[in-house]
């Protein structure tokens, strides 16, 4: 006669392998790309008409990046550590240079009457740009403003930017408002 094998129960197989499951998805952090803080025009309303907007070319600040994580500000190559402060130079127009932005008289809440900048920062870049390239530019771009505006709040309020009450952080906004052009990447030459 022969002997039976004894079998291995595997009823629970199935609940063990469901709360491994449960075990990964629970303990695994998952990285979340913000993206970057850009304030976007309305929708245009339907059967509108697109028009083009003129920038006069001494409010604009062409910044392009090539293929080879080249950087070319006001068609002169910068390297990216001076970038931020020759944004700082360009949006505030300091000395009223005539080769620089146009300051405009605005009556602004809780500060009061101050020129602002209509400047415009164009960001172009290269297909072939890296995103490495491309976020340290875009960095560089925003901490200008954020350092300018920071320096505004503890001028006009005492206080650091964050510290500021909503009102008081929407005027330092209108003062010294963020104007990044971001233009479609394309071929922007150089090697």
């Amino acid at each position: 006669m022969a002997r039976k094998t004894p079998e291995i129960n595997g009823s629970s197989l199935a609940d063990i392998a469901f709360l491994l499951l449960i075990f990964f998805l629970v303990t695994t952090t998952m990285n979340v790309d913000t993206g970057l803080n850009r304030m976007l025009p309305p929708m245009p309303e339907q059967n509108t008409k697109q028009e083009d907007i003129e920038v006069k070319k001494r409010n604009m600040l062409a910044v392009k990046i090539n293929k080879s994580d080249r950087l070319l500000v006001a068609g002169e190559p910068m390297e990216v550590y001076m970038l931020k402060d020759k944004a700082k130079e360009f949006i505030m127009n300091p000395n009223e240079d005539e080769h620089l932005p146009e300051l405009k008289e605005v009556d602004i809440p809780l500060i009061g009457r101050r020129k602002v900048s209509e400047g415009v920062i164009s960001l172009q870049n290269d297909n072939g740009t890296t995103y490495r390239m491309y976020m340290l530019v875009q960095n560089e771009l925003v901490a200008a403003y954020n350092e300018l505006r920071e320096d505004l709040a503890k001028t006009a309020f005492g206080k650091l930017y964050s510290k500021l009450t909503p009102e008081e952080q929407e005027a330092v906004d209108k003062a010294i408002p963020q104007r990044i052009s971001e233009a479609e990447p394309k071929n922007v030459g150089g090697q």
